[in-house]
């Protein structure tokens, strides 16, 4: 063991650096309107940074767990089942350096666009819309190593179960689910959920995925045990994106129309309260201390801070146009 006073000023800073990366926490936001990806302090609530996507844009973002990359679909200048571009890349940006390092190009377009870091194999998975799969990728080498099919279009978002085995896509234009495991790398079920679905969540116990019907304002809260849908809780208007809380208790639904949030008490399966936020909430994401939750206001440029405590907003930040998609990066 080294003794401290034979330590070096140089090597001693030296050695500090993983601790200064692991205090660093950055929130990351795509904003489809500017074609780039916010990076914001969440401290203070400004947008520290822009990295700009050079063309088409992406619209969601996912971190590294090391919290070194942050990686975004190129999906496209549309929306999900709309004309327009056929996004067919994916993009690594180092976010110490705030640089594109890497760039996946597929052959053809997929409208690639929901990733997610798997801790239980350390892959990345995405969704390739146009292909109907989830292509599965090494992030250490920026290679493709293989497919899930969905057996469905437009596979627009995905979630995981916290052991990594199972995986669940919500599939817009045919308003079902298809339940993937992950291991085998193959198409386990179609659950059907209405004329048409969107976004998805997960409890934090695996016990039930949740996707808004865009036919009716409810939410279809799936058994995974039988993988069929067990209820549905009504809503104030259409919801969107959702996210559990970490304790388990509540699931916050974003609802466009109505420029808040529903709180579904996942003992009652009913809307609790709803909290006020800025317009055209998408996207639901929570802190990792389990006391705040940040929810994407598309039409307002924003994104706004819950505190989880109180029910009350705390920030409102200024992002960038048609803030969306968000990730959270915590340095090692």
């Amino acid at each position: 063991m080294i003794a401290l006073h034979l330590v070096s000023p140089l090597l001693l800073m030296s050695m500090m650096v993983p601790l200064a990366l692991a205090q660093r926490a950055e929130l990351l936001v795509a904003q489809k309107g500017d074609r780039s990806l916010g990076i914001v302090d969440p401290a203070t609530g400004n947008v520290v940074a822009n990295v700009e996507e050079h063309g088409v844009t992406g619209h969601e973002v996912a971190a590294s767990p090391d919290g070194r990359l942050a990686v975004v679909p190129i999906y496209g200048d549309s929306g999900v089942g709309m004309a327009g571009s056929d996004g067919r890349n994916i993009i690594f940006i180092d976010l110490a350096t705030r640089k594109i390092v890497s760039n996946i190009e597929f052959t053809h377009g997929v409208r690639p666009h929901c990733p997610i870091f798997n801790p239980a194999d350390e892959l990345l998975y995405v969704t390739t819309e146009l292909d109907h799969t989830v292509t599965i990728i090494d992030p250490k080498t920026f290679k493709i190593v293989g497919t899930i099919p969905t057996g469905q279009p437009e596979s627009h978002m995905l979630v995981l179960s916290h052991d990594g085995l199972r995986g669940y896509t919500a599939n817009v234009g045919p308003g079902t689910v298809s339940v993937l495991d992950i291991k085998a790398r193959k198409l386990i079920k179609v659950v059907p959920i209405s004329g048409q679905t969107q976004r998805i969540a997960i409890s934090n116990d695996d016990r039930w995925v949740f996707t808004a019907d865009q036919k009716q304002p409810r939410m279809a809260v799936i058994d995974t045990a039988t993988d069929t849908v067990k209820t549905w809780v009504a809503l104030d208007g259409l919801g969107y994106g959702s996210a559990a809380t970490k304790d388990g208790r509540w699931l916050l639904m974003a609802v466009p129309s109505k420029n808040d949030v529903d709180v579904v008490d996942l003992k009652t399966m009913k809307v609790a309260r709803t909290v006020a936020v800025g317009k055209g909430p998408s996207e639901v994401l929570m802190r990792p201390d389990g006391k705040a939750a940040y929810v994407a206001c598309e039409h307002s440029n924003q994104v706004a801070e819950i505190d989880l405590a109180t029910w009350e907003v705390t920030k409102m930040m200024a992002t960038g146009k048609g803030s969306d998609g968000l990730a959270w990066a915590r340095g090692e």
